[in-house]
């Protein structure tokens, strides 16, 4: 497990299978394709569970808002299969990530040790990166809750 890089700090390179938002069928994405704008990272744990849903389905409530200022990627270990149901099932605008091998995860410092009714297991911390056109990390939202997670990303941006 990789430490997390801070604001300041240059982005992890990445590339990964997206699907969704522009990418009507699964296409590669690459952080250093994204250059020039701001791109907001938000790591969950898992598709279609109730805290991932509210926060997915905010981003989506603003959309109009948040899109004009930056380009929107969800980031979880699930399936391209799974990420396109959740996205379809809650009419998602945003793409999602696919990183089932915890490239991303272990990268950005979020594939922690988690705990849950006395048992441990290792899974996605939910965190969002905000990087700046020129690929560093512009601000961190660590452990943030998805109920707030709209509110800070647009104070942020």
């Amino acid at each position: 497990m990789s430490a997390q890089p801070q604001a300041g700090s240059k982005a992890p390179e990445f590339s990964a299978q997206a699907i969704g938002g522009e990418y009507t069928s699964p296409a590669t994405v690459k952080l250093a394709d994204l250059r020039g704008g701001a791109v907001v990272l938000y790591f969950y744990p898992k598709d279609d569970t109730p805290g991932c849903t509210r926060q997915a389905c905010a981003l989506r409530d603003a959309w109009s808002e948040i899109s004009s200022k930056a380009k929107v990627f969800g980031v979880s270990v699930d399936s391209i299969k799974s990420h396109a149901r959740f996205i379809k099932k809650h009419d998602l605008p945003f793409p999602i990530l696919s990183d089932e091998d915890h490239k991303i995860v272990e990268a950005y410092g979020v594939w922690v040790e988690k705990s849950l009714y006395g048992k441990t297991y290792m899974g996605t911390e939910r965190t969002t990166f905000i990087i700046g056109p020129d690929g560093r990390i512009k601000a961190v939202l660590p452990k943030v809750k998805p109920d707030e997670h709209l509110k800070q990303v647009l104070e942020l941006l």
